[in-house]
């Protein structure tokens, strides 16, 4: 077998054991929660005999085992099961959410990757100079506030008092794409605050850890510009790291967003989780879980595979 194929095959399997084990905490975390679903649903007032032929229905009378792996192999065949409070397929809820999960964390990112990578090369082209400080100072500061405490300014300060942009970003399918983008301008701002400075600072670092090398002086030598020096010779170099940590923070567009989209009311599967965790739907939580879990792992895996491939090091590793 070719290195690379091999090498993604590795990755591949990893992936699938780390998933697995994902829904094994996933599965353990919400049975080992206390309360009683029955109990939940029914009320105080319920009898006994509906209380256990509630837990007889759903299940709940079985072994832990036996529920997980009848979890787990319907999970495989896309069915995740049905919603306790309402008794919705949860495939069906959750399509719409991740849709808009999704579009959210895609405009997030489109904004969000150009500019910490223009950010990171302007900040080594001035490096130890104002602009290589300032920005530092604004990025750092920006990852230094909660995510919520800045959407709560946004949203008083640029939607109430300037009423620039909604404060509630509802969207709905009958929505124009300027109104979408409209709707989620300032979770879309959170989102690109909370995660630039992490790109930023790691795209100037590993830059700056290939301007030490021989090459580097060479361009440099033949008379190249600063910004022609860091463009053709230092950040195609550097571009392992600098895609691993887009990729990190691209599955925390998708998979931590759950705060900003309680903040903003935002109809995703962050509200759609936070809904059913406090009606204690147990089902739901662990598709969500799942989903979210399948994601980082893929996003990870991709970040992995990426970085092989740009690497000739790790591509031959002997």
């Amino acid at each position: 077998m070719h290195p690379i194929l091999k090498l993604v095959a590795q990755r591949l399997a990893l992936s699938i054991l780390l998933l697995l084990a994902a829904s094994v905490l996933i599965f353990v975390g919400t049975t080992i929660l206390p309360g009683d679903v029955a109990q939940s649903i029914l009320g105080q007032a319920a009898t006994p005999e509906s209380l256990a032929n509630l837990r007889k229905e759903l299940g709940m009378d079985q072994p832990a085992t036996t529920r997980y792996f009848n979890w787990l192999f319907g999970a495989l065949q896309g069915d995740l099961g049905t919603a306790l409070t309402n008794g919705r397929d949860i495939v069906e809820s959750l399509g719409g959410r991740l849709k808009n999960t999704l579009f959210l964390a895609f405009w997030a990112a489109v904004v969000a990757v150009p500019l910490a990578i223009f950010l990171g090369l302007l900040a080594v082209r001035y490096r130890e100079r104002w602009p290589d400080k300032l920005i530092s100072a604004v990025t750092l500061a920006s990852i230094s506030i909660p995510e919520f405490l800045i959407g709560y300014l946004l949203m008083y300060f640029v939607g109430v008092k300037l009423g620039w942009a909604p404060t509630v970003s509802t969207i709905y399918d009958s929505m124009s794409l300027g109104e979408k983008l409209s709707a989620i301008a300032l979770p879309v701002t959170v989102l690109t605050m909370v995660v630039l400075a992490h790109m930023m600072r790691m795209t100037r670092a590993a830059i700056l850890n290939v301007m030490q090398s021989a090459y580097i002086e060479t361009a440099e030598l033949k008379g190249l510009t600063s910004f022609q020096v860091i463009a053709r010779h230092a950040f195609p170099n550097a571009i392992a790291p600098v895609v691993n940590v887009v990729m990190l923070n691209l599955a925390y567009l998708v998979v931590g967003v759950v705060v900003v989209e309680v903040v903003f009311v935002y109809p995703g599967m962050g509200q759609y989780l936070v809904d059913h965790v406090a009606k204690r739907d147990v089902p739901v939580v662990q598709a969500c879980g799942l989903i979210f879990a399948a994601v980082y792992i893929g996003l990870n895996m991709v970040a992995d595979i990426v970085s092989i491939l740009a690497n000739p090091r790790l591509r031959h590793p002997k």
